[in-house]
């Protein structure tokens, strides 16, 4: 071991990376752009390296370099022992940012909008384990474990901490095959004839037709609510308009990646409603676990 500790301290890291480097890019120029040295510089390390180790790393071709058989084998070793010490010090900085970590959303914004993001929280805490429970109850924190939970709704018990996220909007969707078929395109009087796409639980104790109702009201639109589809989840009812069976109140943050992709449409866009309710984290009260509160964080830059 000992032998080993003293060949590598000649060796020296600073070449062992400068190879990498230069490796990576098949280019001694490339790498001394990359490393802030002189191409020369660059060139005399790897020499330097070659002489050290006695093994030809580079072929030197006309007006480039390519690696040998020996180079890629030792490219290989230090980028696996790289990525190791990446992780490493990931561990040791986020030692306090590791374990499971229980969140429960309304199933709508966890499909539409929370999963889309995940992949980014996952590669800032990759010792953070998450668990993902939806549902459309308020939960008990202390019987079932969970650790944070994001609502849509208005805020309504004393014995939790409430955390604002983001406001909302509610603005009727459609396919576009829909808004053809019903000619609702700066129509929204041809709305009495449609079929109306209810989430009959938008948010705790909802009677079903809410959104519908609150909308109409506020631009006196007439509505036949009696000619509609109820569903238990936002995103059922976003799903069917998508199938053309009828319009559904879409919530602007819930509908964005489907208005990008045109699977959606907006047919009186000036007719936006800006929603009472808001998305909330509701967290047990007592002290915040560093874990949870990384995650409240990140939540908060997603917004």
């Amino acid at each position: 071991m000992s032998m080993f500790y003293n060949n590598l301290t000649g060796f020296q890291l600073s070449k062992l990376y400068t190879f990498e480097v230069a490796a990576r890019h098949e280019s001694f120029a490339m790498a001394a752009a990359e490393l802030c040295l002189t191409p020369s510089a660059v060139s005399h390390q790897i020499n330097q390296l070659e002489k050290e180790l006695n093994i030809q790393l580079f072929e030197r071709l006309h007006r480039k370099v390519v690696l040998s058989h020996a180079g890629h084998r030792l490219l290989a070793a230090l980028q696996l022992s790289f990525d190791h010490l990446n992780t490493e010090i990931k561990a040791i900085q986020n030692q306090a940012l590791a374990g499971s970590l229980t969140i429960y959303a309304r199933p709508s914004i966890t499909q539409c909008w929370l999963i889309p993001k995940l992949q980014d929280f996952i590669q800032q805490y990759p010792l953070i384990e998450l668990s993902i429970l939806t549902g459309n109850e308020m939960v008990n924190f202390q019987r079932t474990g969970i650790d944070l939970a994001l609502y849509f709704g208005h805020q309504s018990s004393q014995h939790l901490n409430y955390d604002y996220l983001m406001d909302e909007h509610i603005v009727p969707v459609c396919s576009s095959e829909y808004a053809k078929k019903m000619n609702l395109i700066g129509y929204a009087q041809h709305l009495k004839d449609c079929t109306l796409l209810h989430d009959s639980q938008a948010w705790h104790n909802g009677t079903g037709t809410e959104e519908w109702r609150s909308w109409a009201s506020h631009f006196a639109v007439e509505l036949n609510t009696s000619k509609g589809m109820q569903f238990d989840r936002s995103d059922l009812a976003l799903l069917a308009a998508k199938q053309h069976l009828g319009i559904c109140m879409g919530r602007k943050k819930l509908v964005q990646q489907d208005l990008e992709n045109e699977r959606l449409i907006i047919p009186f866009p000036e007719m936006s409603l800006a929603c009472e309710q808001h998305y909330y984290l509701a967290l047990p009260k007592g002290r915040v676990l560093p874990k949870v509160d990384a995650f409240v964080t990140w939540l908060k830059a997603q917004t």
